[in-house]
């Protein structure tokens, strides 16, 4: 390998040499193999164009001889290789599983399994404990505002050196050099820790999706510019040159200037598996506003009239209701064009919700810290299936549950029971013209109180209904996602594109789109007349654990188990936002009505909040005890509900959250974070259940909260 001295100009974090050295040429020609191999052809002239290689590069009597048949569809790209670590982890997998039945390769075409796993040998063995312990000593002995930041590259550095050594067989060095740094690492990385200690033998690294994960992404570190030279300058004198490798080729160092950071301001956004996430990731325009709502003033108007006659009122409601329609005249600022995704047509039936929406809306009650919501809790008694999710339909008429026996069940919340569309022989017999022809297509014969929807081969993990209430979508270990008709009660479509299993589904708040994320740590964007995604998410490294589209439709946020929060562009597929600062896998996510903010909730049992606009943190909730499965914004956004496995409900002042924020610190360069610990300030009320973990919380649209969990016995 060609390593950069401590001493060389060489942007931090950048391993770049010189071009055509030997590891960039054996790299590229690796790829090059690989999508050849595959019969990628139209891949590998843009891929060799861009690189400058000759058209020789490749051997072409060796390195073409599996051959993808003439149905091989050429140039088209698998769009799950959208991501070095996915595309990376198959190239491994498929060049070990062809050690059976090898290919004929030239001999100068490098082996892809080498070129992407292997550690270089640096320097003796037994010295690394000795080049740790050093840096270790100089970064204890600097100033107090240079520390924190310094003490960011000790689990890195471990982490690498430990590989280093497992990789070129040192066992005995590797198991000594574990034991004795591995204490010294934050706590927060202590999953990632024990799946490090399984790794002490080479033949382990093969196919492992932990090194890869380290392998293909480089940790992220984010420096003030005087603390840099300030441990440049210590390894430059040390003639460190084995640090300062492993530094230039797999850490990202983000170097700022201004004041060094503090530990709290470290710690606020430390924690994920691959470090911070870079400024530049968080600085892409994001039209976070709302989109204008539709006009439907005449139906309102002809149903204000009828409901005023009938009760005798007077005419308070109908200014209110046309104030409401003067505000959504006016176009937001930050909002996307009306036309920037396609968006299904208002049908007869969605004005008609529309309108029934509104009218509920004059009568919702105003929230605050002295008018708190009513809450009620739906518990799942004898849910010996396993409850695993749970989801309202956004009017608060039906409530669906997953179970973990792959079943879907469906109930009536209201005295309205569920009923089935009578069959096709009986519907030619219904006059079409009638007034109540909508009652008259419904079997009587059908109806009870709830509905079982059978159909997957593996616990159901997450469910979401449509809009108009017409669909159920749902998720399962079974990789598929089913569409349900809930006039027919039957399933319409099975969505096959993961390959793992699925974890979360959700339908778009305009319904037709919908997304969902898995094992296989991807999400996809669907729409529901396409048996193929329109989107694939790829860049999280881990499992993609749960997901939530913005109130505009034109974002898509995930959470996943690699602690990271991103958020999607629906429109091009592109990364626009990466959060970090949680210490565990994130289970819940929530918009706020406006658009403008994103509170997340993970197995550290911390409640953090986003401004997206700006991409920074800007609040952090602390209180509950276990892992949050649900937070909720109400209808307008004053207050957040936070559900948890702690068995309680929480309540926080989400408007005191947002107003208190000082958007000038928005502005500043560094980007750096002033978290207030004001969490007992913002606390309104907590509301324990007897025995049952709060998996799913939802505002009716008159701000009454409901809740649901399965009783533990």
């Amino acid at each position: 390998m060609v390593s950069t001295s401590p001493g060389a100009s060489a942007p931090a974090g950048s391993n770049k040499t010189a071009a055509g050295a030997p590891e960039d040429q054996q790299t590229l020609l690796a790829v090059l193999q690989f999508l050849k191999k595959n019969n990628l052809t139209e891949s590998v002239e843009i891929l060799r164009r861009e690189a400058g290689l000759p058209e020789n590069s490749l051997d072409p009597n060796g390195a073409d001889s599996t051959g993808a048949g003439a149905g091989g569809t050429t140039g088209c790209v698998d769009l799950e290789g959208g991501d070095a670590s996915s595309l990376l982890s198959r190239v491994t997998v498929s060049s070990s599983a062809g050690a059976q039945a090898p290919t004929k390769v030239a001999e100068d075409q490098p082996d892809v399994n080498v070129v992407l796993s292997a550690y270089s040998q640096q320097g003796d063995p037994a010295l690394y404990e000795v080049y740790y312990s050093s840096l270790k000593k100089f970064i204890e002995s600097v100033l107090d505002c240079h520390r924190a930041e310094l003490s960011q590259v000790f689990y890195p550095l471990f982490v690498h050196m430990y590989l280093e050594l497992v990789y070129n067989n040192h066992e005995s060095e590797a198991k000594s050099f574990f034991e004795k740094f591995s204490g010294d690492q934050e706590c927060y990385y202590e999953d990632d820790l024990r799946v490090l200690s399984s790794l002490t033998k080479k033949e382990h690294m093969r196919g492992n999706e932990t090194l890869l994960d380290f392998r293909t992404s480089k940790f992220v570190l984010r420096i003030s510019r005087d603390s840099y030279q300030l441990l440049k300058r210590h390894l430059q004198e040390r003639q460190n040159n084995q640090i300062w490798n492993i530094i230039q080729e797999h850490l990202y160092i983000d170097i700022f200037d201004g004041m060094p950071r503090s530990k709290s301001q470290i710690d606020a956004m430390s924690g994920s598996l691959a470090g911070e996430a870079k400024r530049e990731a968080n600085k892409a325009k994001v039209y976070y506003g709302l989109l204008k709502e539709p006009e439907i003033e005449l139906p309102l108007d002809d149903e204000d009239e009828e409901a005023e006659n009938e009760e005798g009122k007077p005419k308070k409601k109908k200014p209110k209701k046309d104030s409401m329609g003067s505000k959504s005249k006016k176009q937001d600022p930050n909002a996307p064009s009306q036309s920037r995704i396609p968006l299904p047509e208002l049908k007869d039936s969605d004005k008609l919700d529309k309108i029934m929406y509104m009218k509920e809306s004059t009568k919702k009650i105003r929230l605050g810290p002295d008018t708190l919501p009513s809450i009620c809790f739906y518990s799942f008694l004898n849910a010996y299936q396993g409850l695993t999710a749970v989801d309202f339909t956004d009017d608060s008429s039906l409530i669906a549950g997953g179970f973990a026996d792959s079943t879907v069940r469906v109930w009536s919340v209201t005295p309205k029971k569920l009923r089935k569309v009578k069959s096709a022989a009986d519907l030619n017999l219904i006059d079409k013209e009638s007034d109540d022809v909508l009652e008259r297509i419904m079997d009587e014969k059908t109806a009870s109180e709830s509905k079982i929807l059978y159909g997957h081969s593996g616990p159901v993990y997450g469910i979401s209904f449509s809009p108009d209430r017409n669909y159920l979508l749902s998720s399962s270990e079974d990789g598929t996602v089913r569409l349900w008709s809930l006039q027919t009660y039957t399933c319409l479509v099975g969505y096959k594109g993961h390959n793992y299993p699925v974890w979360d589904t959700q339908f778009s708040p305009h319904g037709y789109y919908f997304v969902s994320g898995g094992h296989d740590r991807v999400a996809r964007l669907w729409a529901t007349d396409h048996y193929q995604p329109l989107r694939i998410f790829s860049g999280h490294l881990a499992d993609v654990t749960c997901t939530r589209f913005h109130p505009n439709s034109n974002y898509v946020a995930t959470g996943s188990s690699d602690r990271t929060i991103r958020l999607w562009d629906v429109l091009n597929g592109n990364c626009v936002r990466i959060f970090t600062g949680h210490k565990g896998p994130i289970h819940a996510l929530a918009f706020s009505p406006n658009g403008k903010f994103l509170a997340s909730g993970a197995t550290d049992g911390r409640v953090l909040l986003w401004d997206i606009g700006h991409g920074l943190m800007v609040g952090e909730l602390k209180g509950h005890t276990d892992t949050i499965y649900s937070l909720r914004f109400s209808r307008d956004g004053e207050i957040l509900a936070s559900g948890s496995m702690d068995n309680t409900a929480r309540l926080w002042d989400a408007t005191k959250a947002f107003d208190d924020l000082e958007t000038d610190d928005f502005t500043a360069a560094t980007g750096h974070v002033h978290l207030q610990d004001n969490s007992q300030e913002l606390l309104l009320g907590t509301y324990m259940t007897k025995s049952t973990p709060v998996i799913h919380l939802h505002f009716t649209r008159r701000n009454l909260l409901l809740a649901a969990g399965s009783y533990n016995a």
